[in-house]
């Protein structure tokens, strides 16, 4: 076992341990996080992607041991029901949300796009979409959330 301290959505876990090949992707499903999905197991599928210490990541294939001293993001760290975040917002109005297994990933994939590129063109969108598998979509739908989000964030600056 290898201990290990790190924050998850502004939570912090001291002296936690875990076995030496449990993945990131495992740890967050067993302390209860439940947007964070197991697809693939390869980080083919991007089902599993979180932010870590700011870079989005496929969680299945970090080891909770990199973990330790680290900084964990998920979608539950983005917004509620009561509060969405934009992004949430513009993904529910343009229908870009079907089963729901993808988004949560799709998500924050979109928000460190707008965190670095506040008004992204479609190429940019699809290439930080990529990695994260829709079998519902055709993708047209989350391309045009984010174009929506971003026009909503940029509004949201200026007020």
């Amino acid at each position: 076992m290898i201990p290990i301290s790190l924050v998850v959505n502004g939570q912090y876990f001291d002296d936690i341990s875990v076995e030496p090949d449990q993945t990131l992707l495992d740890f967050l499903r067993e302390i209860g996080v439940k947007s964070v999905k197991k697809g693939c197991g390869e980080g083919d599928c991007g089902a599993c992607g979180v932010i870590m210490d700011g870079i989005y990541v496929k969680s299945c294939l970090v080891l909770a041991g990199q973990a330790n001293g680290r900084e964990i993001r998920t979608v539950e760290s983005l917004g509620t029901v009561e509060e969405p975040h934009l992004l949430q917002t513009a993904f529910v109005d343009e229908g870009a949300v079907q089963c729901g297994y993808c988004i949560p990933s799709m998500l924050l994939a979109a928000e460190r796009l707008l965190d670095r590129i506040p008004d992204p063109d479609e190429t940019q969108i699809r290439e930080a979409l990529d990695g994260n598998l829709c079998r519902c979509t055709g993708y047209v739908k989350q391309v045009k959330a984010v174009q929506k989000a971003a026009k909503m964030m940029m509004e949201d600056h200026h007020d």
